[in-house]
């Protein structure tokens, strides 16, 4: 450690750091722009310099290394003469612009000149002028006139987001920030620069004009997407959500939420949200009152449980309903007298449950710190934002990123080693990896496994995990795609033997923001099936629209249309053409609940607007479904109570509850050699839940885009198919008609055809067979 003297204070500090960290220990405030504790170091601004002994000028506070016994003033005479020449250098050329602009009251360059900046300017000259930039439907580029080139942005973007969309033209006073010619921003993180900006160069689109920050309460949330558990700062005015940050917490998010988090909340108060219980009679849909919708429902469940037994009772809820929502559901549909309950939706392989309770297997922010990764069956980048950027962080630091899956898509994480096969072979590309980590640490392979052929890449990823030195934490990652694959509990059992033999951590990214609460209240059935494969009379759907959140939509859709009676409880109107009835419920603003993230973390929080309408939270709903079901044990006044009888009192860390080791038999595989096309399925980062798939501002995104039938080479040139021609696409007893991509990249009989979509709602299982062909024309 280095001891340093900052105004009279001693620090100590590791060696290499600079005056600016030694000062944040000290808690002394050294004014600045560019310097960011999570970007690289620009010195650009100046704002920072700061008087050192010996040295015979101010040196910026950012920039200048510690040494032994260095003694630094940051508030001499000659340091704040410094940094008011800095800052009158910088407002010569900023717009008076205060009284209209968006970044009024939270302005770094504000605040600080209010300290450091004179009364008037000396400046008579002609002010510079920027043009404005379009960098798409979630930041706002009109005013770069504004911009101090702190390069915040373009940082964030190369070393955060991993992916250079803004840098700087020109130089001296015709520098000025742009995006590409002709591209947006892109990316699933891009509101950061947002927050970054330390002026009002770049804006929020969505918020922009709309509040003033001194008018906003804030208020702490949790997301409901990703599995993360991000930490929100909701903020509100007149009782509606106006915008959504990031609430820091070096553990999960850091100081970043992904543009899902942020921009979502437009959902929350527009057209699409179902305010009054609905009942459907004689084909017409009419608003009632609450009490004759759940009398309805009640009477409805005790006629069908009467008439055709519990058993044809079954309730489908989705993991961005929380632990007192599921919990509840489960205890009223048990109460009933039917098992038949499930949250996983797009799950088809069952063979884990009751020895598994996926999780992490590790705390979120060891992530950043791995030195070794295999990730299995994971869009990493679009279905866990901030994981993909804990990763990167660790990439840059030395780890080496492995990866097997089924596309090759741009991750902007340089990785080391990679199988890329059809998902009907991923299991094939595991044996090969257990065979040859087995030849790496020279002990025998497992039953089954002697005739394995280790393909060159398997032997590399296998070198890269198999490193035998304990100081490498490794991490071996099953995604989203892994766990919904139909041979999940096979896939398991190779990626578990590979991370023991190889001293790695094994765990899950799992897919939503309660998935692991999910297993944790029981709410699954104890034989679990695939949820719509045996069609049931009647139906309860929490938060879910099975058309969007099924495994297989066609399925779904058929056992609804069948069902005697069907009882939707959402926040969105949807459901019209199967449901009898509607019951608004509150989305995770309107409503207390908690969430268990990845890690096993519970995390709490209450509702930060009243609801909307006649809207209700849905544990309330369910609490007075089964008191009118003359159910026991519904006598809850708050969800914290029911938060308490399941965890225990303030008791937030569940890990101890959780298990990844499963017990199934290790299968090995080889590569299929048959023809048939199978279909490669993603859930598109923005149709992954309800709230998501309706805020306007991301459905005009890039990621938002009609799905493509994504073809590869060969198989496009086989079929006459040009990219942006019409491909049929059919699969099971639908069909949908899309426009044509092509891939280099893809396996050769594999089709990648998103899910989760309106468009491609018609189609069959996220795996199997699949049929494509030029569209005839006129089609």
């Amino acid at each position: 450690m280095v001891e340093i003297e900052i105004d009279g204070k001693k620090v100590e500090v590791p060696p290499g750091s600079m005056v600016m960290d030694a000062a944040n220990k000290l808690g002394t405030y050294i004014p600045h722009f560019c310097y960011h504790k999570k970007l690289s170091i620009a010195a650009n601004c100046r704002m920072c310099l700061v008087e050192v002994e010996k040295a015979p000028k101010p040196l910026p506070a950012c920039a200048t290394p510690v040494s032994a016994g260095m003694i630094v003033r940051s508030n001499s005479e000659k340091a704040v003469q410094a940094q008011k020449s800095v800052m009158e250098f910088l407002l010569i050329n900023h717009p008076l612009d205060c009284p209209i602009c968006d970044q009024g009251g939270e302005c770094q360059l504000q605040d600080l000149a209010v300290g450091y900046g004179k009364s008037n300017s000396r400046y008579e000259e002609e002010k510079r002028v920027v043009p404005p930039k379009d960098a798409g439907p979630l930041i706002s580029m009109q005013e770069m006139t504004r911009c101090i080139h702190c390069t915040r942005c373009v940082r964030f973007g190369q070393e955060v987001a991993g992916v250079m969309e803004l840098g700087m033209l020109g130089r001296g006073e015709h520098a000025e920030i742009t995006s590409f010619v002709g591209k947006t921003v892109d990316s699933e993180v891009s509101g950061n620069m947002i927050d970054l900006c330390p002026v009002g160069a770049l804006t929020s689109k969505p918020f922009r004009y709309s509040a003033r920050t001194w008018e906003l309460s804030r208020r702490k949330s949790v997301s409901p997407h990703d599995s993360l558990g991000t930490n929100l700062i909701v903020q509100v005015k007149g009782g509606k959500v106006m915008r959504v940050l990031p609430l820091e917490n070096d553990s999960i998010n850091e100081c970043w939420i992904s543009d899902k988090d942020r921009f979502s909340y437009e959902a929350l108060d527009n057209q699409s949200r179902l305010t009054k219980p609905m009942i459907k009679q004689g084909g017409q849909w009419a608003e009632t009152d609450w009490q004759t919708a759940l009398e309805y429902v009640a009477h409805g469940l005790r006629n069908i449980k009467h008439e055709h037994g519990a058993d044809s009772i079954a309730a489908v809820a989705t993991a961005h309903s929380t632990v007192e929502e599921l919990h509840l559901l489960q205890k009223a549909i048990r109460g009933i007298g039917s098992e038949n309950i499930d949250f996983r939706l797009r799950q088809s392989d069952f063979a884990l449950d009751g020895q598994v309770t996926p999780w992490l297997g590790m705390p979120i922010a060891e992530l950043s710190t791995v030195k070794r990764a295999l990730v299995i069956g994971s869009f990493v980048r679009k279905d866990h934002p901030l994981v993909a950027t804990r990763l990167r962080a660790a990439v840059k630091s030395g780890a080496k990123l492995s990866l097997v899956h089924a596309s090759d898509d741009e991750l902007l994480i340089p990785t080391a080693n990679k199988i890329i096969a059809a998902p009907s072979d991923w299991l094939a590309a595991l044996s090969g990896i257990v065979a040859a980590v087995a030849a790496a640490k020279g002990v025998a392979a497992p039953a089954g496994f002697e005739s394995i052929e280790a393909t060159d890449a398997a032997k590399a990823i296998a070198a890269s995990l198999n490193t035998g030195d304990e100081n490498l934490p490794g991490v071996v990652l099953l995604g989203n795609a892994a766990a919904h694959h139909p041979q999940a509990s096979a896939l398991h059992a190779a990626a578990q033997w590979i991370a023991e033999q190889t001293g790695a951590k094994f765990g899950y990214l799992t897919e939503a923001a309660n998935t692991v609460g999910g297993y944790l209240v029981g709410a699954f059935a104890k034989n679990a099936v695939p949820v719509f494969s045996a069609p049931k009379k009647a139906y309860v759907l929490l938060n879910a629209e099975p058309e969007l959140d099924c495994a297989n939509p066609q399925q779904a859709r058929a056992a609804l249309d069948s069902a005697e009676m069907v009882v939707v409880m959402s926040a969105f109107q949807h459901g019209f053409e199967y449901a009898d009835v509607l019951l608004p419920i509150s989305p995770f603003s309107e409503t207390s609940g908690t969430f268990v993230n990845c890690e096993g973390r519970a995390q709490s929080f209450n509702g930060t607007v009243k609801p909307l309408g006649d809207t209700r939270p849905a544990w309330k709903v369910l609490r007075v479904l089964g008191n009118l079901l003359g159910l026991s044990g519904f006598e809850y006044d708050t969800s914290e109570a029911i938060r308490d009888e399941l965890f225990g009192k303030g008791v937030t860390d569940l890990s101890a509850k959780l298990n990844n080791t499963g017990k199934a038999a290790l299968k090995s595989a080889t590569f299929g050699t048959s023809g048939a096309l199978e279909r490669v399925t993603d859930v598109p980062i923005y149709f992954a839940d309800a709230i998501a798939r309706r805020s306007e501002p991301l459905l005009r995104t890039a990621d938002a885009n009609a799905p493509l039938v994504t073809l590869p080479s060969a198989l496009a040139e086989k079929l006459g198919v040009q990219a942006g021609a019409r491909v049929l696409v059919s699969q099971g007893s639908g069909s949908a008609i899309l426009v044509a991509g092509i891939d280099a990249r893809l396996p050769a009989n594999t089709v990648r055809v998103a899910s989760a979509h309106p468009l491609t709602a018609t189609l069959g299982a996220m795996f199997g067979a699949i049929t494509v062909e030029k569209a005839g024309e006129g089609v």
